[in-house]
Order: C-alpha cells, then structure tokens, then sequence
C-alpha cells in the first residue's frame, strides 16, 4: 500500500512524540487506528459493489453470447434436417391449437367423483359415457 521505510517511520514517530506529547500518545495512535479500520472498512465495501458489479455486466455478456451462439446452433441443425428430410422441421414449441376439442380443467373436476370418506373402503368407480 503505503513504501513507507524504517527511516521515514523513525522520523513520523519522533514528529509524533513532540507534536502530541508521550502523554496523549495512546490516544492518538488509538483514534489513529479507528480512522484507518472505519476506511478499510468503507474501502472494502465499495471494492465489493464494484467486483459484484463487474461480475453481473460479464454475466450478461456470457449469457448474451451463448444465446446467440445456441440460436445459430439451432439454426444450423434445422438446417440440416430439413435439407436430410427435404420438408421444413418444426425447432419450437408446438403450436396451440383452439378447436373446442379440448376439456378445460373445470370440465374434468365437473365430472370428477368426490372421494370417499375416511370411514369407507368402498372403491370409486368410473362413469358411463367416458
């Protein structure tokens, strides 16, 4: 941190000792060693902020990068597929189709049987038509 010899902390002491006195010198090197602790302390914290913050912007530079590397990978192997299959592949999610045909989730709890009690042991059984 601080090239600071024997010399130059020989001279600091003596300047020390003269200015304050060898009778307020514990004070002085005590209030000394809280200033120093209290800006260690600051200066760490603020090295954390700034590392933690470097470390997200790489982040979202690695993840940005490895998404467009996967959608050219992507790509690339529909690519192929299709030219091996000679008809287009789908690469995403299958396509909602809304024709009615489909029960909603109420509609099966509709037609759901309630379950039995605690103190029956007979077994449900399923309804006609189903």
């Amino acid at each position: 941190m601080f090239d600071i010899g024997a010399l130059e902390l020989f001279v600091i002491v003596v300047v020390a000792v003269l200015v304050i006195g060898p009778k307020d010198m514990p004070l002085a090197m005590r209030t000394a060693g809280r200033w120093i602790g209290k800006v260690r302390k600051v200066s760490s914290h603020f090295r954390t902020g700034v590392d933690a913050m470097v470390r997200e912007a790489e982040l979202e530079d690695m993840e940005a990068k490895w998404k467009a590397q996967n959608e050219a990978i992507m790509k690339r192997s529909a690519a192929s597929s299709e030219a091996d299959a000679g008809e287009p592949i789908m690469t995403g999610p299958p396509p909602k189709i809304d024709d009615g045909a489909a029960a909603s989730v109420q509609d099966v709890v509709d037609k759901a049987e309630p379950l039995p009690t605690s103190g029956s042991t007979t077994t449900p059984t399923p309804k006609s038509g189903e």
